[in-house]
């Protein structure tokens, strides 16, 4: 577990949720490039909401608002670079070790980065292992946020939805998938990866990054506790997310082979539960459930960020979430606010002839009691 605090404002990031939810179709109008579908799998999120908040945060300020941001989505594009599981030159059977990005001796001519933003993952891309990186992503004003001398390799940004994926990329052609912290928002994630699968040739590589079900938790907790309190109820504040069990069976069901899934956190400190609101808020990340409420009253606000801090106060009639900010629920003794991102790492690769098979049943040669 890594922990990272920010320079100025000594801000912590962090995501935490629970499992997917429901709700009803949106009502808010679709764009004519993103339609919102009234049929197919249940929608959770409204993406064209979601392109507004994120085209929003690319364009304040000059784009100064979210660079300053970018400190979660670098760090797990990093991370996607150094850490991840993957064969020299083809997927062993038995994985034990990490390697790192570089290590896959393959040079590809083109990686395509799903939900790309502003090109977190496409930056850190080294132009003798990679020519040319097609960036894919809703938000028109995250896409062409920099130039391209900002890259090593060569770019080509297409403004797409990230659900409709085969409408852009013709089956059966890329060497290389890749998606850093954009699934989150998918509605029909099992769909988009079958249509990475599909996209990908043979023995093509699927890696990915997404916000889990920990991410978050104690902003989560501390809005429901204050909600509870202050207004009878609690409304979803907190986008709902996956967890590490869910991904595998997804991924082995969309046709995936050689799976590798694993997690990771990443910790921040903010001064205060308000810095926080302000940072996901110029991520883009700001609330998009459907049915969501739009307004939160500022009482509320006040009760959850004293909860969130676990400031002590005299208080004449403590009421419950009085109390459970008297106890300090999550603040750290330095008097900032941990933030936490868990991370879902995942690696699948398209089934192909050539990769590597598990030998049949009964085939060894070596009894596991003379080993240990």
């Amino acid at each position: 577990m890594n922990v990272i605090t920010s320079r100025s404002l000594t801000k912590a990031r962090l995501l935490r949720t629970q499992t997917r939810g429901y709700a009803t179709i949106s009502s808010s109008g679709p764009s004519p490039s993103l339609t919102t579908h009234t049929l197919g799998p249940f929608q959770v999120f409204d993406r064209e909401t979601k392109r507004k908040q994120r085209d929003t945060a690319a364009h304040k300020n000059g784009g100064a608002s979210s660079r300053t941001v970018e400190y979660v989505r670098d760090e797990i594009a990093d991370r996607m670079m150094e850490r991840l599981e993957v064969p020299l030159l083809s997927p062993p059977p038995l994985r034990p070790f990490q390697y790192s990005f570089q290590d896959i001796k393959r040079k590809f001519s083109t990686i395509v980065d799903l939900g790309s933003g502003s090109g977190h993952f496409a930056k850190l891309l080294d132009p003798s292992t990679t020519r040319k990186c097609i960036m894919i992503d809703s938000s028109h004003g995250a896409l062409h946020r920099d130039p391209d001398s900002e890259f090593e390799v060569e770019v080509e940004r297409i403004h797409a939805d990230e659900e409709n994926l085969l409408q852009v990329i013709n089956p059966n052609t890329q060497e290389a998938i890749v998606s850093c912290l954009s699934l989150h928002w998918v509605n029909d994630l099992p769909g988009i990866l079958i249509q990475i699968k599909e996209a990908l040739q043979p023995d093509g590589l699927f890696l990915g990054a997404m916000f889990g079900g920990e991410t978050l938790f104690e902003l989560r907790t501390a809005l429901q506790l204050a909600e509870v309190d202050r207004e009878g109820g609690i409304s979803p504040h907190v986008s709902p997310m996956t967890d590490t069990r869910d991904v595998t069976n997804l991924l082995g069901r969309a046709g995936f082979t050689l799976l590798t899934v694993d997690i990771d956190e990443v910790k921040v400190a903010y001064p205060s539960m308000w810095e926080l609101m302000d940072d996901l808020r110029d991520m883009g990340e700001s609330n998009a459930v459907l049915g969501r409420r739009h307004i939160i009253h500022r009482d509320t606000l006040a009760a959850a960020s004293a909860i969130y801090k676990g400031q002590p106060t005299f208080i004449p009639h403590p009421t419950f979430a009085d109390i459970a900010y008297l106890v300090e629920l999550h603040g750290n003794e330095d008097g900032t606010i941990p933030a936490t991102f868990q991370v879902i790492f995942m690696i699948g690769w398209k089934p192909a002839p050539t990769q590597p098979k598990p030998l049949e049943r009964g085939s060894g040669k070596t009894n596991l009691k003379d080993v240990l």
